[in-house]
């Protein structure tokens, strides 16, 4: 069987892959027959996650620009192409009031969720994508349109990433389509601290009854790197189980996913999807 949506023999790269919802991107591109490398910050991670989906991976950190050059220097090497940039690596650091947060977090804010996804786009822009075209998308957040607690920095940087999504859109065009997704609240070791002990709850306070998995997300990325989305790009879609519209529902409780942010912090550990 053919696999769908045109992506046979087309090369990518997925940052933030070990695990959640970049693991769940890369396993589907590579199921659409697109040969993948993954990137992240753990080696072993890094490893495991490239034999799982039959391809190849490099361990690094998104904020060095080596690591990035690197990458799409290995993609080009082993492939010959490379056609999709998927930028999933993030932090939730800074995590609480933006008056308590510190300068150099708020940095590594902007330097994983912003600067990072721009400068791994430059490079396959310069060494692929320049001449012969290619896909990006960007994982945005559903939070980056209005304001939760105790998450200012991580929505202002996904807010900031969200118009880099369609900067880039405007100036790459016609060549290089660029769009985003935006999640809602998914079942990702990122989130955990949110959902875990709550979920049914959680989901329940949906239209569409559960909260989010990685291959909801995985799927709408693979289409919109697909030929399917050829005349999309600029666009921001969002995977979040009718969150934006829970409101309109006569028995919709209270914001459910703000109450748990507001009782509960991260271990540390937020970086990644």
């Amino acid at each position: 069987m053919t696999p769908p949506y045109g992506l046979q023999g087309r090369a990518a790269v997925v940052t933030g892959a070990s695990r959640g919802i970049g693991l769940a991107v890369a396993e589907a591109l590579a199921g659409a027959g697109v040969r993948v490398c993954v990137s992240a910050r753990d080696p072993d991670a890094v490893r495991r996650a490239a034999e799982r989906v039959g391809g190849i991976g490099l361990a690094g950190s998104v904020t060095d620009a080596a690591h990035l050059d690197e990458l799409t220097g290995l993609t080009l090497r082993t492939f010959g192409r490379l056609d999709i940039v998927v930028n999933n690596a993030a932090t939730n650091q800074p995590y609480g009031p933006l008056m308590d947060a510190d300068p150099e977090h708020w940095r590594e804010a902007f330097a994983v969720n912003v600067e990072a996804p721009l400068r791994l786009v430059q490079c396959a822009w310069r060494a692929w994508m320049g001449e012969h075209g290619g896909a990006v998308v960007n994982v945005c957040t559903e939070g980056a349109e209005h304001v939760g607690p105790r998450v200012g920095a991580y929505g202002t940087s996904k807010a900031a990433l969200l118009h880099l999504t369609r900067q880039l859109a405007g100036e790459l065009a016609p060549g290089v389509r660029v769009n985003s997704v935006s999640p809602g609240l998914v079942r990702t070791e990122m989130a955990r601290f949110v959902w875990e002990g709550s979920e049914d709850e959680l989901g329940a306070s949906l239209p569409l009854g559960r909260i989010g998995r990685p291959e909801d997300v995985a799927a709408a990325v693979t289409w919109l790197v697909s030929d399917a989305a050829g005349w999309i790009t600029g666009a921001d879609l969002l995977v979040d189980g009718g969150t934006r519209v829970r409101a309109a529902r006569p028995d919709s409780p209270a914001h459910a996913v703000h109450e748990r942010l507001r009782r509960r912090t991260p271990d540390g550990r937020g970086s990644a999807r």
